[in-house]
């Protein structure tokens, strides 16, 4: 027949392989795309044999097949689907289609246990009897007409692992290739599930794995081996979350040891040589070892085991044959040899990619062995991390959008499923439904924060092991850059071409950065003057702080993120961070990079809302050590207090402003009209720092003036994505209207209005068309009580006024003349005056004869109302003092 195999995984290699022994077609492989850049081993198979491989991130969109996906999937011409261990959601289009239908692999014995997590249930429940279905698929997933059945005994101490390896992993390929024999000689049945005895528990995850110690002893005992490793039963103990596997009925007494209190548990554990003896609520006992159940190896993991034996021997040299129990560091190996034995593994097994720790922590050869082929099967331990895309074809490229919450290492739809739409300020429309948090996600998040920090691997983590994840995923970014950019020119507006630089490249750069300064946190030591006996050594730490919020505006989203989140990471802290409401989406595909590279569950957590309320819980949350905000001062204020009366958390603010920039006549004319064009245009104006005011000496104040309009007729203004654009949409309609009006103020108190002032239209449209793109606006004549004059417009206007050269101190008293302090500039040939104006500007950046020049190595915050916290790294830790006397 010609078959489409439609899975993943070594199960469905095998099946593959097996179909084509027994002399079938396969006529298209259709599986997961790579991870990591590492392809499913069904993939693999099928791409050296040639057959058609197809690795389609999803086959549906909100219920609806995607035509394009089944069209393809349609060309293979299949007269029977094959579906062994699939993960994806596959449309009825496609399952309908052949002749034949379709038939699913199921470890279950249908109907009982059906669901995702079929036999961790069939353990849990305590059943005598497990197995595998072979079904015909229906859209019930699981409630269609049985094929064939097989079934095993489950023993007192069968865990997860251990059926799987004995019985539904070989026997399984086997039965679904006679489930194929059976449909190709005309004689297989479909019978009916009956409804009697069908269950569907829950998808067993780590938050729900939580022991009941209420319970009799093999009940709670069928609980810890029905998780497995994986998820993993847990329980709390001294205060922390701790795994519990290899569990065994004990009959009779046990040895004594040590007891060890247990949160919720009827009386304590016993801590013996052998292991943990546990106890159930009637008294009876179980035992924890700690060996996880050896892996019955395939014929081709047999053969690699072989070759990796060949492996040790030729490192060991003077180990005259490598054993199962052959240590590999207490018979000589050294560093370099582990960089080998990875680089060894590489080459024999592609789909087996092993760090240097997996050796350290597996120094036998059995449990090396088993840990590769574990692997290789897709079993280490590591959950896959689901992502619900929304994807788009734009930018000649499919970018792929997660769109939901991130919250303790997972994509989460907000309580009560609450959405809402973001809008691409291109053209008005919504890019796609973007999950709402709620009072309850915020909670969720900081306590998985505060979990991770307190009690996970991440507290506890080398802070060059840190650095080395940091650098990781300023990696991955920079392989996602055209992605990113183009989610950012989506989203907020930017033009494609400075958000690949600056919004996303100053963001790689950022992270890199601080990677290095992970293992570089130091103190210092203090001599102090004490009573005798003056023997004292007092010297000081620098620590993490804890649970950081992390609040960010939109008019650099991915930026934004990165200058706060980079320097709260490498400082050892754990972050709930919200994006600006209106430009979500480079954030939460930032958690997904996160999330690939490895960083813990919990680190770092992502939360798309509002700011009344997502901003306002963070701000009062008692867990939460320090919050860092970026935003207008209005904001700014109300935050500090609600920090300030909640907990007394630490807060660095960079808030509005409104920059001075002094021209004088012996600037370098052509710079300082290139550089004054930047200062305020740049970004569409949506710049923090932007120059909010232009002062130009009056002998050059027309001529500058003059050569700045013929500038600005030379700027185009329209489709971000252009490569020709210079400048795109401003970030949203209520910003938008904020600008005109700011214009009209300006016409109203009687400032010269030279260009600008209002939306732009497209040739052949009309104003009030969707977009919302702003004509770049200057204004002259503008006195220092104008409206204008005083207050931010976050946007493309250009403000100048005039002085007189003679009276430097009158212009710096100007200039200095608002509430505001975040940046300032100057141009001027003379050293002298340059050094002397800088000096007198009270602001927390001063650019000379240049602008916008930043750099995450450079203190960046403000002074008076534009808020403080310069020293990025130093703002997300905290000094202990430490005097021992001697």
């Amino acid at each position: 027949m010609k078959i489409a195999v439609i899975g993943q995984s070594l199960f469905g290699q095998e099946v593959y392989k097996e179909l084509r022994k027994e002399g079938h077609t396969i006529v298209g492989v259709f599986t997961i795309p790579d991870k990591d850049g590492k392809a499913d081993p069904l993939a693999t198979e099928a791409e050296k044999d040639g057959v058609p491989v197809f690795k389609f991130p999803r086959w549906r969109l909100k219920g609806q097949a995607l035509p394009e996906v089944v069209a393809q999937y349609k060309a293979a011409g299949a007269e029977l689907n094959v579906l062994p261990f699939c993960s994806q959601f596959i449309p009825m289009e496609v399952i309908d289609h052949p002749h034949h239908g379709s038939v699913i692999y199921h470890p279950s014995l249908l109907p009982r246990h059906r669901g995702a997590s079929a036999i961790n249930w069939t353990l849990i429940h305590g059943d005598t009897k497990a197995g595998f279905t072979v079904f015909w698929a229906d859209d019930g997933l699981d409630t269609g007409p049985i094929l064939l059945q097989r079934e095993c005994d489950v023993e007192a101490n069968d865990t997860v692992n251990t059926i799987y390896n004995r019985f539904l992993f070989p026997e399984g390929v086997k039965g679904t290739v006679e489930a194929v024999r059976l449909i190709a000689e005309g004689k297989a049945p479909r019978m009916t599930q009956p409804s009697e005895g069908a269950t569907y528990e829950c998808i067993q995850k780590k938050d729900n794995s939580k022991i009941d110690w209420n319970q009799p002893a093999e009940a709670i005992h069928n609980w810890i081996r029905g998780n497995d490793k994986v998820p993993g039963a847990w329980a709390k103990v001294d205060g922390q979350a701790v795994t519990f596997y290899g569990s065994s009925l004990v009959d009779g007494a046990v040895a004594r040891g040590d007891p060890l209190e247990i949160e919720g548990a009827s009386c304590p554990g016993v801590v013996t040589k052998a292991g943990l003896v546990l106890y159930g609520n009637d008294g009876k006992t179980y035992f924890i070892s700690g060996d996880s159940a050896a892996v019955e190896l395939t014929g081709e993991e047999q053969a690699f085991a072989l070759q990796m034996r060949d492996v040790w021997s030729s490192i060991l040299t003077n180990v005259t044959e490598v054993e199962d129990s052959t240590d590999f560091f207490k018979s000589g190996a050294a560093s370099m040899d582990v960089v080998r034995l990875v680089e060894e593994v590489k080459l024999r097994a592609a789909g087996c990619q092993l760090q240097n720790e997996d050796v350290y922590m597996n120094t036998s050869f059995q449990e090396f062995i088993q840990m590769c082929v574990r692997k290789l099967r897709g079993e280490d331990g590591e959950e896959e991390l689901q992502v619900d895309y929304v994807e788009k074809d734009v930018n000649n490229m499919t970018i792929r959008m997660p769109h939901q919450l991130f919250i303790n290492g997972e994509f989460v739809d907000a309580e009560g499923g609450k959405t809402y739409k973001t809008i691409n300020p291109t053209d008005g429309t919504a890019i796609c439904e973007v999950s709402l948090a709620q009072v309850s996600d915020v909670d969720r998040a900081v306590a998985a924060a505060k979990e991770a920090f307190e009690e996970g691997e991440w507290g506890r983590m080398n802070p060059r092991d840190r650095g080395r994840l940091l650098y990781k995923l300023a990696d991955l970014m920079e392989q996602h850059q055209e992605e990113l950019a183009t989610i950012e020119t989506l989203d907020s507006g930017a033009v494609y071409t400075l958000a690949l630089k600056t919004h996303v490249g100053m963001s790689i750069q950022t992270f890199r950065y601080f990677a290095g300064w992970c293992d570089k946190i130091q103190g210092s030591t203090i001599p102090i003057n004490q009573a005798r006996p003056n023997r004292n050594l007092t010297f000081t730490k620098k620590e993490p702080i804890g649970v950081c919020a992390i609040v960010i505006p939109w008019n650099y989203p991915l930026m934004m993120l990165a200058w706060k989140t980079a320097a709260c990471l490498a400082a050892g802290n754990t972050v709930v961070l919200k994006p600006a409401q209106v430009t979500p989406l480079t954030a939460v595909k930032f958690a997904e990079l996160a999330a690939r590279v490895g960083f813990p569950k919990g680190v770092i957590n992502i939360l798309p809302g509002s700011g009344s309320v997502v901003g306002q819980r963070l701000s009062d949350h008692p867990d939460v050590r320090k919050l860092g905000f970026t935003g207008s001062t209005e904001i700014g204020k109300h935050i500090m207090k609600s920090c300030a009366v909640s907990n007394v958390k630490k807060v660095s603010l960079e808030l509005g402003g409104k920059s001075p920039l002094i021209i004088f006549s012996d600037c370098d004319l052509d710079k300082a009209v290139r550089m004054g064009m930047s200062s305020v245009f740049f970004n569409k104006g949506e710049n923090c720092i932007a120059a909010g005011r232009l002062f130009v000496e009056d002998t050059i104040h027309d001529v500058f003036v003059a050569r700045v309009l013929e500038e600005m007729k030379k700027m185009k203004v329209g489709d971000p994505l252009d490569r020709s654009t210079d400048h795109g949409p401003q970030n949203h309609k209520a910003h938008l209207d904020k600008l005109l009006e700011f214009c009209q103020t300006g016409t109203k108190e009687g400032a010269t209005l030279l260009r600008g002032g209002h939306q732009v239209d497209r040739p052949g449209e009309q104003v009030d068309r969707p977009g919302f793109f702003f004509e770049p606006t200057l204004f002259t004549d503008v006195q220092d009580h104008m409206f204008i004059a005083v207050e931010e417009s976050f946007g493309p206007v250009m403000i100048v006024s005039s002085f007189k050269g003679s009276d430097v101190d009158e212009v710096l008293r100007r200039a200095n003349a608002t509430e505001y302090g975040l940046a300032s500039g100057v141009f001027t040939r003379d050293i002298s005056k340059a050094l002397y104006v800088s000096d007198k500007l009270n602001a927390g950046t001063v650019f000379v004869n240049t602008y916008n020049k930043t750099d995450v190595a450079a203190p960046f915050g403000g002074f008076k109302q534009s808020g403080f916290g310069q020293d990025a790294l130093n703002e997300y830790l905290k000094t202990k003092a430490v005097t021992i006397e001697y």
